[in-house]
């Protein structure tokens, strides 16, 4: 067993609570922006004043409406300025948000809602309205339902208005630090989501201790973030809760927005998923190729990478400088201003971020770091630093200040500390199997380094054990196949069989571009070199010996991705058992 830890550099006093930042930055700097929204084609500035007063005014809507501290309130849009002034008020109100994804099916919704036991929900579309109509019988304690698009808002707003600003004090310093701020349900790669009980101590304590102990530079200077993951996962809520404790100016937006929005807001830190980054990469190297230049670009990849890899050995020589001197004016610029031109700092979440990828962004300008965490812990528990000597790529880092980190002899990862959840929502039994003797059972498995670097390994719940009794870990094969850029999911799988195989899935937006570059090539002949480099990387039993190209991507809409772009392994593994079964028919 091994374990590390880094003692708490900030920790939260009792009486803390979310909304006691803004209100206090609201009278001492109010004229400071904090946030920008869009209008039109233009950012509009939010400042301190102006943010509290919208919060306020929400909150004591709230109040009017009946809302009692302690009560829930469902929060059911995309990523866009009105959720954080929801949360917000909603908060002040002494409430709990419950934050339901965008996306989510009637059934979801009603397990969510109902087992949360909302009084109160907000739904951004008049889709999300009909859904939550529907469901009215079988959520009887529902009792108020808000459109963000329908005018329900200023209505609200209306309806507050003879609520006494000193109500509204009252209701929000009677919040202390151990009452909970959110119930954020898991994204249900297996089974039922369970409701992760999440309260001001944890939000407040992982941001300071992220941000100030951990990672700094994302909040120094003119520093803004532009948040496109969905509000309902746990970490683009803490990049919030993050942005508002420090001052860093937060814009919106969106999947299908990001691109225009990020040449228009020019962030200086961003938050992403690695597909993000990959999608980035390669939309590079067609747009060269396509115009001739694919050589250049493979070159200054390379010289990228290389630049990368010797700032961590004594750093770059004088050859290797000139050629990032000149690679730096003729790709790496075009790059960097295709993100905005100021974005220098990222963190990548939800998934492997490939090494090679991570030296590629660095060599450009632009550090990634990737970190480790789970809904339960607040988001991340352990990261990567900005620092020289920090950023030990193929790893998620050290422990940020107030955690501690534990290996158990059968190689799960164990955490506790200021992150870690109060416990699952109506599931004592379940709370009881994940937190033991004050450590949480994360399910996933890795290994510590000598310098306490965390590299993960594996999914507990996910070996496979193939018929010869040999142990697989899915995740790193996969991560490996899934960084070829004519790949966009794909599944391991070989648990009780003879060997290992693989459903793998294509980005068609590439291949298109790949065909039009490669007339008569061959598409198989690309995603067997990818499987191939996979395979070097275990040994022989754990290779993958037979893999199926599917004529169809998996997506959130299908059902086979969570919100977070995360398999759904097992509904996966129902909706294609006749091509895993084809795999290992006799031959």
């Amino acid at each position: 067993m091994r374990e590390t830890g880094v003692p708490i550099e900030f920790p939260v006093p009792e009486p803390a609570n979310l909304t006691d930042t803004p209100f206090e930055r609201a009278a001492a700097e109010p004229g400071r922006i904090v946030l920008r929204r869009r209008r039109g084609d233009a950012w509009s500035a939010v400042t301190a004043a102006e943010f509290a007063a919208e919060v306020s005014a929400v909150a004591k809507g709230l109040i009017a409406a009946g809302i009692r501290p302690g009560d829930r309130v469902a929060l059911m849009s995309r990523t866009r300025y009105e959720w954080t002034v929801l949360d917000y008020a909603v908060w002040t109100a002494g409430a709990i948000t419950v934050p339901v994804y965008e996306t989510s099916s009637p059934a979801q919704i009603a397990w969510i809602a109902g087992d949360s036991g909302a009084v109160a929900a907000f739904a951004e579309t008049p889709a999300h309205l009909d859904a939550l109509a529907g469901l009215r019988n079988e959520l009887p304690g529902l009792r108020h339902v808000w459109g963000i698009d329908t005018g329900d808002l200023d209505a609200l707003v209306g309806d507050g208005e003879d609520v006494p600003d000193e109500t509204v004090a009252l209701r929000r310093q009677g919040v202390v630090a151990d009452d909970p701020a959110t119930i954020v349900y898991t994204s249900g790669t297996t089974g039922r989501p369970k409701g992760c009980e999440l309260t001001h101590r944890n939000f407040l304590g992982t941001a300071r201790n992220v941000v100030r102990g951990g990672v700094p530079q994302i909040a120094e200077g003119n520093a803004s973030t532009l948040l496109f993951l969905p509000l309902a996962h746990v970490f683009a809520r803490l990049i919030q809760v993050g942005c508002v404790e420090y001052g860093m100016v937060l814009a919106h937006s969106d999947v299908p927005s990001l691109q225009r929005d990020l040449a228009t807001f020019r962030p200086t830190f961003l938050l992403a998923v690695p597909r993000v980054f990959e999608k980035v990469h390669n939309g590079a190297a067609q747009r060269a190729a396509a115009e001739g230049k694919g050589r250049i670009f493979d070159l200054a990849a390379e010289t990228a990478v290389a630049y990368s890899r010797s700032l961590d050995a004594g750093g770059p020589g004088l050859g290797l400088r000139l050629r990032h001197r000149v690679f730096d004016r003729l790709v790496y610029g075009r790059l960097r201003a295709a993100v905005g031109g100021r974005l220098r700092y990222a963190m990548s979440g939800g998934a492997a971020l490939g090494e090679r990828l991570g030296h590629f962004f660095r060599g450009v300008g632009i550090q990634i770091i990737e970190g480790y965490g789970l809904t339960e812990t607040t988001a991340p528990v352990l990261g990567n630093r900005f620092t020289p000597g920090g950023n030990r790529m193929g790893t998620v880092g050290r422990p940020f200040p107030g955690t501690d980190v534990r290996v158990s002899d059968d190689g799960e990862v164990l955490v506790r500390g200021i992150s870690v959840f109060k416990g699952y929502w109506n599931d004592k039994e379940a709370t009881g199997r994940a937190v033991r003797d004050g450590w949480f059972h994360t399910g996933d498995l890795g290994v510590l380094d000598p310098d306490g670097f965390l590299k993960i390994t594996g999914r507990k719940k996910e070996i496979l054990v193939t018929a010869a009794g040999k142990n697989v870990a899915p995740g790193p094969l996969e991560d490996v196949i899934r960084a070829h850029p004519l790949v966009s999911q794909v599944l391991v799988v070989g648990d009780g069989r003879r060997f290992v195989a693989a459903l793998v899935t294509l980005d068609q937006e590439a291949v298109a571009a790949w065909r039009a570059l490669h007339p008569g090539g061959d598409v198989r002949t690309e995603i067997d070199a990818a499987v191939a480099e996979a395979n070097a990387t275990v040994s022989r039993a754990e290779g993958i010996r037979r893999y199926t190209i599917l004529d169809t991507d998996w997506t959130e809409e299908s059902g086979h991705l969570t919100p977070s772009l995360k398999v759904r392994r097992h509904t996966v593994m129902r909706d294609f058992a006749a091509e895993i079964e084809a795999l290992y028919d006799a031959r």
